[in-house]
């Protein structure tokens, strides 16, 4: 079991950066891929970022990728999300999300089945 707690969202202008925490709890964090997601209004929820369980592979959504930056410190049961250059489409409630699978690939698990536990959400809101 895993618990899951994002912070860090906000208002930010276009442009600005910001980095999203999140606070894992659980035996199995350190074996376990973890992802971000993002949903704004009026849409599903989609896949942002992926991080293997060591944190040597990282994957990202086209839409993404050179702006954002996914990480995870062992040490303090944390997984981070490195947003650069945001863009008012960026706007969206970003989601945690672990996978159970201990050691399992993060390779294309980009679908929202693929992942067992949840955090709460944090907003984060880019204005032009």
């Amino acid at each position: 079991q895993v618990q899951l707690v994002e912070s860090g969202g906000g208002l930010v202008q276009a442009g600005d950066s910001l980095r999203l925490s999140c606070a894992a709890s659980g035996r199995t964090f350190s074996s376990s891929g973890m992802g971000w997601f993002r949903q704004a209004p009026g849409k599903e929820r989609e896949f942002v970022a992926a991080i293997s369980w060591s944190g040597g592979s990282t994957y990202y959504a086209d839409s993404v990728k050179g702006r954002f930056t996914i990480s995870r410190d062992h040490t303090k049961n944390s997984v981070y999300l490195q947003m650069n250059s945001l863009q008012p489409e960026d706007t969206a409630v970003y989601y945690c999300a672990a996978d159970r699978r201990p050691f399992g690939s993060m390779a294309g698990r980009v679908r929202v089945f693929e992942y067992d536990y949840w955090g709460q959400g944090t907003q984060v809101t880019v204005s032009s």
